[in-house]
């Protein structure tokens, strides 16, 4: 943490923001981002093929926009719940990605997720959707997802997962620096 950073002042945040839950699975845990992830983020998100498997990640990433990230996540007030995909207690990287939910109308959460690079092909996005979809921290009675349609592995993760085609968009990708082709997917919880 670099000092006088943004998450110098993390501490008063983390005891007012509301609790995430820690779920475990076979091979790590999801867990609340922590200050000291921002270097692993800044890191994966320097590969200019996760960056543009987003839709908000920037590449290049600009100083201070991990940190920004981390603090956000951690806000007291955030419609956004993001978590590590945290290898450590199982020999593996202490950031293997990131899963996230934000909040919508009714009852509603958006999934988004990302892996880095050299964790592609192994599993652990299907595992950590499948993980953050049963426990359903925010009790949505729907789930809705995106793929940009250039990412069919994505697309096999939300399938894998549950999750049914929609229909077609498109979204705005910074790191592209304009619209791409979407798959939407939704999921319907008990």
């Amino acid at each position: 943490m670099r000092e006088g950073s943004r998450l110098d002042d993390l501490a008063p945040v983390l005891a007012d923001g509301p609790a995430q839950p820690v779920i475990a699975t076979e091979r790590f845990t999801l867990r609340p981002l922590r200050a000291s992830d921002a270097g692993l983020i800044e890191h994966y998100t320097a590969d200019r093929r996760v960056a543009e498997g987003t839709r908000a990640i920037p590449h290049p990433l600009p100083r201070g926009a991990a940190e920004s990230f981390v603090a956000r996540s951690l806000a007291a007030v955030r419609s956004e719940d993001v978590w590590a995909i945290d290898g450590s207690d199982h020999k593996l990287a202490e950031l293997l990605g990131v899963v996230s939910l934000t909040r919508m109308e009714g009852s509603q959460s958006e999934l988004g997720f990302w892996i880095g690079a050299g964790f592609w092909n192994t599993g652990f996005a299907t595992e950590a959707v499948a993980a953050l979809v049963a426990a359903n921290p925010h009790g949505a009675r729907t789930l809705f997802a995106e793929a940009f349609q250039d990412n069919p592995g994505s697309a096999r993760v939300l399938t894998n997962c549950g999750f049914v085609y929609l229909g077609d968009a498109e979204s705005w990708s910074v790191a592209r620096g304009g619209r791409v082709p979407t798959w939407t997917y939704l999921r319907k919880m008990a």
